[in-house]
C-alpha cells in the first residue's frame, strides 16, 4: 500500500472524490503544513495556523497509480485560485500536493507542467504548491466521510 496527500480546497469533497477510485482503499480528512503541532479544525478555520485542509489516500499501486490520483486532485478543483475554492477563501483552502518521496513529487512536477501546457486553464497561472510531506493531522470523527454521512452532494465542481 503506499500513500499520497492532496489539498483542494474543503477536505469533503475531496475525500469524496478520492473515495470513488478504484483501489483507494482509505481517504482520511486531516490537516497539514501549519505551525501548532496540537490542531483543531476550530483553529484551522480562523486561517492562522499554516495548515492546509488535506486528504491522505491510501491506495493499491498495483489498482491505481498515483499519476491516476494526480488526474483526479487537477479535475476536482481550480488549481489557478489562490487560496480559495468556491466560496471557501484562506490559505487552509489552498492548492497543494504533499510529496511523500522524490518520485512522487517528480510525477507531481510533471504532471503539474502537463497540466499547464494543456490549456485546460487558458492564460490563468496554477498556482498549486509542491511540498514535502509535514506531520499530518487526523482531523476530527465528524470530519471522516461527511458527504455520505450526511447524505449531502459534494461540494466540489467538476472542471
Amino acid at each position: 500500500m503506499a500513500l499520497a496527500t492532496f489539498g483542494a480546497g474543503c477536505f469533503w469533497g475531496v475525500e469524496y472524490f478520492f473515495r470513488q477510485v478504484n483501489g483507494v482503499l482509505n481517504a482520511t480528512c486531516g490537516y497539514m503544513g501549519g505551525n501548532n503541532a496540537a490542531i483543531t479544525y476550530e483553529e484551522v478555520k480562523k486561517g492562522n495556523t499554516g495548515h492546509a485542509e488535506v486528504v491522505q489516500v491510501e491506495f493499491d499501486p498495483a489498482l491505481v497509480s498515483y499519476e491516476d490520483l494526480l488526474e483526479v486532485f487537477w479535475k476536482n478543483h481550480n488549481p489557478t485560485s489562490l487560496n480559495m475554492q468556491g466560496g471557501d477563501i484562506g490559505t487552509q483552502y489552498r492548492s497543494t500536493i504533499f510529496f511523500h518521496d522524490r518520485e512522487q513529487k517528480a510525477a507531481a512536477e510533471a504532471s503539474k507542467l502537463a497540466f499547464a501546457r494543456s490549456g485546460r486553464w487558458g492564460q490563468r497561472h496554477i498556482v498549486t504548491e509542491i511540498v514535502p510531506l509535514q506531520q499530518f493531522h487526523v482531523a476530527e470523527e465528524y470530519h471522516q466521510n461527511y458527504i455520505d454521512k450526511n447524505n449531502l452532494p459534494s461540494c466540489h465542481i467538476e472542471y
